[in-house]
């Protein structure tokens, strides 16, 4: 016989979780440049065009909080001038499925509100 604890899943467990995914992906920016990131955008430059309204702090300290979470590798080439590219990490493709239903619920989410 099966008792109702099996089943009990552990919130505070889960909470901390995604306390701990909001943490490390959370604001306004850090899906919008991993997205720019995996479709192509490896430069500085190229990543804040391809985001309308990031700033060139904002996506600077951006990229410094996600390489510290290892979400993504910048590389220097020591040429003149001196060339940096951002690229994501087999860490940061874990999360691709996850970014891809997001979008995907987002898209149904506004068709579902402009009915409204």
């Amino acid at each position: 016989m099966e008792t109702k604890t099996e089943f009990i899943r552990n919130q505070q467990e889960e909470v901390k979780a995604l306390q701990d995914t909001i943490y490390v992906i959370g604001g306004k920016w850090k899906l919008p440049i991993i997205n720019s990131i995996c479709n192509g955008n490896k430069r500085f430059r190229e990543i804040e065009r391809s985001i309308p309204g990031i700033t060139t702090r904002m996506l600077s300290r951006e990229l410094k909080e996600m390489e510290l979470n290892k979400l993504v590798k910048r590389t220097v080439y020591p040429e003149s001038p001196v060339l940096v590219e951002y690229e994501s990490t087999e860490y940061c493709k874990t999360f691709g499925n996850i970014i891809l239903a997001m979008i995907d619920w987002g898209k149904e989410h506004k068709k579902m509100i402009m009915k409204s």
